[in-house]
């Protein structure tokens, strides 16, 4: 990845060691204004600025504390724009760290407050979707990476190509977000199939959307069949008729309406 960014993009402190409070107060405070200042310079040569996509961990304390600062402090200088965030939370049965479960609780109250969108990620969700999925032995973060950007890059599409209903990211958070505060989304991604299978899949628009909402599918440990979806946003790449999209999120939320709430107030 040594051609992506500029070099003089890097800022390369110590870490905040495991720490919310040294990478929001201390480490990271110091830090920050170099920071501000890669990202102002950035901001300066855009066209027409969009908005900021952040890929941070809540468990640490350099992600989490100082991703959180630089959030806020991003905010105070871009109100305007939109704010998405990739968070990787702490996994319910994995821990690495004693002190993930503060780290994240700090973070998230950050997050409500100064995210505009906040794109759920874990790694023992992605874990299962190459161990199950796609019947990956020993999966490397380099797998877990390579289902994260899938993601994210899907999410973006819509800003690169040309397409049927051009939306952007802030027209992504007005029909996504029924209230201000709840901005948080889970992610499902298809078609997902082991090499093995890979040839013997139909890569229908049915398929594609019954995989799309399928638990198994979910880059989060949550489960969505326990609760009840107050909007979704279906992003389809590729050549397909958009009358056989329209019909088929029809028919998810007739056959599924029990799952979906029934108007938002």
């Amino acid at each position: 990845y040594g051609q992506l960014f500029r070099p003089d993009n890097f800022v390369l402190p110590t870490g905040a060691g495991n720490n919310w409070a040294k990478g929001h107060y201390t480490e990271g405070a110091e830090l920050i204004d170099s920071v501000l200042d890669v990202v102002r310079k950035e901001a300066e040569s855009c066209d027409c600025l969009q908005g900021f996509q952040i890929t941070h961990s809540l468990g640490g304390g350099t992600g989490s504390g100082m991703g959180t600062l630089l959030i806020s402090k991003i905010r105070e200088e871009y109100p305007d724009r939109i704010m998405c965030t990739y968070s990787v939370c702490p996994s319910p049965k994995v821990s690495d760290t004693v002190v993930e479960p503060y780290n994240a609780t700090l973070s998230v109250h950050q997050l409500v407050e100064n995210a505009d969108e906040v794109m759920c990620l874990d790694n023992e969700a992605l874990y299962d979707i190459c161990f199950r999925t796609l019947k990956l032995t020993t999966p490397t973060y380099g797998d877990l990476n390579h289902l994260v950007c899938a993601a994210m890059s899907g999410i973006t599409t819509c800003l690169r190509f040309p397409g049927q209903l051009n939306s952007d990211l802030r027209k992504l958070a007005v029909n996504l977000i029924p209230f201000p505060r709840l901005h948080f989304f889970m992610i499902g991604f298809a078609p997902l199939t082991s090499r093995g299978s890979q040839q013997y899949r139909a890569l229908t628009v049915p398929e594609l959307t019954q995989q799309q909402f399928d638990a198994k599918n979910m880059m989060c440990a949550a489960d969505p069949r326990h609760g009840r979806y107050l909007t979704a946003a279906c992003m389809f790449r590729g050549r397909m008729s958009t009358k056989e999209v329209d019909e088929q999120m029809l028919n998810v939320q007739n056959k599924n309406s029990s799952y979906f709430v029934e108007w938002i107030p």
